[in-house]
């Protein structure tokens, strides 16, 4: 076997050398070598290229249609953020923290899979067979058609699917598998890159639909470099709190389908739950006469979701008050706290601020806006807001209420769920045709919203 040699490039600038540095010679940034395999140069110097390429240039209207081939995954929700179900050949990317329940996510689906006829093939660098077939027993997920390796070469494990030749393939994870051929440790950067390189290629030249499982970092980031959400045709986020049941699974990247798609999953002894009624779920244990309290609904992709918004304003003890949100855009909360004050005439440079979305769920929406700031007016004149009000609108720095998109399906999920009365803004009721029985009132600015409900 030809030994493959390797070389130190940095990021930064290019320059290349046999051995790592922890400067670089050439622009002086640091920590910027990465290793690279190097590529077999010609007898002229440059790269070998192939003249007699089967490649053809053609015009763009000369390429016939074809339509993606999909496979259910069996779970609805997963289905929805993937765009209608699993492409085949398509490499996917699922991260989220340690814990969280990536690994019992997968499990599921390929029992789903397999139980439809489909060949399941997982790969696990971080678990023994002994200890993925325990879980699968604890999930009661095992079956014919699923297939598992414990192995952490990735050359074993690709000499493994062409033997086996699945229909779905799982890495579990990229951090643990490695080639031999670099000299690097599983986990750095050019393991991760040149792994994911690898598995592109079988996805694609052998059609296999695969996922990928990466861990994130403290900061919240995938780990490995950013070039491997490039790489890949879509990038899952398995996101919540290790300590609360509800799981969202999130796309942030999405070459066959939306990416403001979610799913939610409730963690139960038997594995995850499909929700498929989140905004009652999220609503079920708000307490109607709480002051700080209000529901709003936002817009996930084309789904609605009625979510409460809680906040709290409190004297502070310090020279600077707090300002924190949990579920919200802090930045977001202080402007509209600027606004509060400065429009309204509301006293709350000496308060403490904390804005929280119940449930775990995370949304920078600008719809959220009229909830928030009512609810921060009502926890300060500690005033709780109707209980069957649902409030919907952005708020601008001049103190006026400005319109939202798809606001009849915001009201029909209000409706649906038995509130009385939506709180819009006046601009979206042109041409506004009554439907169902909630009533819809329109204002044009914050203080209007705030004589009409407090």
């Amino acid at each position: 076997m030809a030994k493959v040699s390797t070389k130190f490039v940095c990021q930064s600038c290019g320059y290349e050398s046999v051995k790592w540095n922890g400067r670089c010679p050439g622009c002086g940034a640091w920590n910027t070598f990465v290793e690279e395999l190097e590529v077999p140069k010609s007898r002229t110097g440059h790269p070998s290229v192939s003249v007699a390429s089967s490649a053809k240039v053609l015009q763009i209207v000369d390429i016939p249609s074809q339509q993606e081939q999909r496979f259910s995954t069996g779970m609805v929700e997963t289905d929805r953020v993937l765009g209608g179900g699993v492409v085949s050949g398509s490499l996917v990317l699922l991260g989220g923290d340690p814990g969280i329940g990536k690994s019992t996510l997968l499990l599921q689906l390929s029992h789903h899979l397999a139980v439809a006829g489909k060949k399941v093939l997982y790969v696990s660098g971080e678990e023994s067979a002994t200890q993925l077939k325990l879980r699968a027993e604890r999930l009661e997920t095992t079956h014919n058609n699923m297939y598992v390796l414990a192995e952490t070469d990735l050359d074993a494990a690709v000499y493994a699917v062409e033997q086996v030749k699945p229909d779905f393939l799982i890495i579990d994870s990229i951090q643990t598998v490695y080639r031999p051929a670099m000299s690097s440790a599983p986990g750095s950067v050019s393991q991760v890159k040149e792994c994911t390189g690898l598995l592109l290629r079988v996805a694609k030249s052998m059609n296999i639909a695969t996922f990928i499982v990466g861990h994130v970092t403290k900061d919240g980031n995938l780990a490995g470099p950013r070039m491997l959400e490039h790489m890949v045709d879509a990038v899952l986020y398995f996101e919540g709190e290790r300590h609360h049941t509800y799981r969202v699974l999130r796309a942030v990247k999405n070459r066959f389908g939306s990416t403001n798609e979610l799913a939610i999953f409730e963690m139960a002894q038997e594995g995850l739950r499909e929700v498929f009624n989140p905004s009652e779920m999220f609503l079920s244990e708000r307490s109607d006469k709480s002051p700080g309290s209000a529901v709003v609904a936002a817009m996930e992709g084309s789904r609605p979701l009625l979510l409460e918004v809680q906040a709290l304003v409190a004297p502070t003890t310090f020279a600077t008050p707090r300002r924190m949100a949990t579920g919200a855009d802090p930045n977001r909360v202080s402007l509209i706290m600027a606004v509060l004050e400065k429009r309204l005439g509301l006293r709350l440079q000496t308060m403490d601020a904390y804005v929280n979305i119940a449930g775990g769920v995370r949304v920078e929406e600008p719809a959220l806006d009229l909830g928030v700031a009512l609810a921060l007016a009502s926890s300060l004149r500690d005033v709780p807001l109707p209980a069957g009000d649902v409030y919907i609108g952005e708020v601008g720095l001049t103190g006026e209420v400005r319109s939202v998109a798809k606001l009849e399906q915001r009201v029909r999920e209000a409706d649906k769920l038995g509130f009385s009365r939506c709180i819009v803004p006046a601009y979206s009721l042109r041409g506004w045709r009554r439907s169902g029985a909630i009533e819809v009132m329109g204002v044009s600015t914050l203080a209007e919203a705030m004589a009409l409900v407090l």
